[in-house]
């Protein structure tokens, strides 16, 4: 499946029913979620492989992956709702593998160190008041469980993400910008649609 039928069959999904702020809840875009996966793909890192979407939300990212013949995915979500849309997302993709689905908080989860090949992630940014790093706990995370990671950030996170890699005996091999749109979910949103600058970085870690 090229990247424009992924991001087809990804456009229409449902996002979240009742988004919390405080997680900073946003549906990944699924053009984005289309080009990451593309991407992932031709480095060899989806197909044969066990891919982890960590803070899965309604599944776009994990449901990307699906369709790109990995040999298991894992959707891992705190929120039991965000959950259950995922699931229904998953019915109407209609994905070549299954996803497991796990409730847990992606900065502590129930995973040993090394057990997934890829995780693929757009974590909280850490915009919101007393939220701040909380992107940094999803890249600790990846590099525990994974050997690749490919992960979204706001714009101008690039030194942070390349510093953190360092210290974590990682290297970020790839990294580029891209669009980041976000529909009206909260009281604070003044526009019905709003787009945002974004970096997306794989790193192989160590």
């Amino acid at each position: 499946m090229g990247k424009r039928a992924l991001a087809e069959r990804l456009h229409g999904l449902a996002g979240f029913r009742d988004p919390d702020v405080t997680l900073e809840q946003y549906p990944t875009p699924p053009d984005l979620a289309a080009h990451l996966l593309h991407l992932a793909g031709l480095q060899g890192d989806i197909a044969g492989r066990t891919v982890l979407d960590l803070g899965a939300g309604t599944g776009l990212l994990a449901l990307a992956a699906a369709c790109r013949d990995p040999t298991r995915v894992v959707g891992l979500e705190r929120d039991a709702d965000a959950l259950a849309v995922a699931r229904e997302n998953e019915r109407a993709v209609a994905a070549g593998t299954p996803v497991d689905w796990l409730r847990a908080d992606a900065t502590h989860p129930p995973l040993p160190a090394d057990s997934v090949s890829t995780v693929v992630t757009n974590p909280p940014f850490g915009a919101q008041s007393g939220n701040e790093g909380a992107d940094r706990a999803f890249l600790r995370t990846a590099a525990s469980v994974a050997g690749v990671s490919y992960s979204i950030h706001n714009a101008g996170s690039q030194a942070f993400v390349e510093s953190f890699a360092a210290d974590e005996g990682g290297d970020v091999t790839h990294a580029f910008a891209a669009e980041f749109e976000i529909p009206r979910l909260y009281d604070h949103h003044e526009r019905e649609r709003a787009e945002i600058e974004v970096e997306v970085f794989r790193i192989e870690w160590a």
